[in-house]
């Protein structure tokens, strides 16, 4: 049975624990740790596992057994706030481990714990499309012609779906971009971030209709990423899919790239998954040490370049100018320059009674 067929069974079971993935090394079990983590990343982790692992006990002597769980991400933060004891969380968005510091189980400051704040690499929502592109799908607003089915994730539940909302809205509303693969790019939209008094995106009439629009022409709304792409790839609904760069690499690996083409539109969002310790858990189980060493290692040249071979753009400089005919440079803007940070994006878009509550009509 294919790997995607394997994920999607798991994404209909919603939470997976996905033991099969982890990695045990030759030896007794001394150290257990959970990593929950966000839809697409089973095979990055699975990698990174085995690298870490054998590098841990090199260096300690300990033998270690990191245990996987995905989902979406929303879904996901929740579930480690109703008690799955995760040891780190490596999810699809910053609000999601602020939903975690909430209940107490994160302490806060979590994003000054490693470096760039906490995202060991960036990602960004492009799309994945029929071979040969027969609906012609190039930029945000081909997304809501007419017959144009888009498969896209649930963003009360799916990270990607959030940053694929904000994506078009931010598009649609004229939302300055930066190139942010250089370091000029970086500092400019850091400073505008923070510099920024008022953020009237908000109230752009142009982006509440285009995303209004947009969910008119999607039959379904998987709860994560993964569910997206089996439903694209596998079950062969919609014409195109919305979803990480990573993920639609990945589709085309799995199912061959003489099927699908991937499209990247004309400005987009930069997406930068965060890490944290669950600070209620290692202490209560011992396990702090190992915990910040696994997140730590993500960092190292060894486990940034696994992370560039898995399509997600790493930090490192000379592994991303080794990669750099695999990412193609793009006009981006931010959450914190465009948005003024994910706590005001997720209360004005994807809280209860948000505007995606407000717009989106389910068709039975």
């Amino acid at each position: 049975m294919r790997r995607f067929a394997i994920f999607g069974l798991l994404v209909g079971a919603g939470l997976a624990l996905t033991g099969g993935w982890a990695h045990q090394a030759r030896g007794a079990q001394n150290v257990t740790i959970l990593n929950v983590s966000y839809d697409p990343t089973r095979e990055l982790y699975a990698a990174i596992n085995d690298l870490f692992v054998d590098s841990y006990k090199t260096k300690t002597g300990t033998t270690i057994l990191v245990e996987q769980s995905h989902g979406g991400s929303g879904r996901q933060a929740l579930s480690v706030v109703n008690g799955l004891q995760a040891d780190v969380v490596t999810l699809g968005l910053g609000w999601d481990v602020t939903a975690i510091e909430h209940a107490n189980l994160i302490k806060p400051g979590w994003q000054d714990k490693f470096p760039y704040n906490s995202a060991p690499y960036t990602s960004t929502v492009a799309f994945l499309v029929r071979k040969g592109n027969p609906k012609h799908v190039h930029d945000w607003q081909d997304l809501l012609r007419p017959g144009v089915q888009v498969i896209v994730a649930n963003p009360k539940t799916s990270g990607v779906a959030r940053w694929s909302f904000l994506g078009l809205w931010g598009a649609a509303a004229g939302a300055k971009t930066y190139d942010l693969s250089t370091e000029e790019g970086l500092e400019a939209s850091i400073a505008d971030g923070k510099g920024a008094k008022s953020f009237p995106i908000y109230d752009n009439a142009a982006a509440l209709a285009a995303v209004t629009n947009l969910y008119k022409h999607v039959p379904v709304l998987d709860t994560g990423g993964r569910g997206a792409t089996v439903t694209f790839a596998q079950k062969g609904i919609g014409d195109v899919l919305v979803n990480w760069e990573n993920e639609l690499y990945l589709a085309q690996d799995e199912f061959g790239k003489d099927k699908f083409d991937i499209v990247y539109p004309s400005v987009s969002i930069l997406a930068e998954p965060p890490v944290a310790v669950v600070d209620s858990v290692v202490d209560k189980k011992g396990t702090r040490a190992v915990a910040e060493a696994y997140l730590s290692f993500l960092y190292t040249k060894e486990a940034q370049d696994v992370i560039a071979q898995w399509h997600y753009r790493p930090r490192d400089v000379a592994i991303l100018k080794k990669y750099a005919a695999s990412f193609p440079a793009l006009k981006l803007f931010t959450v914190d320059q465009a948005f003024g940070g994910w706590a005001k994006a997720q209360k004005a878009f994807f809280a209860d009674g948000g505007i995606f509550d407000q717009i989106y009509k389910p068709t039975n």
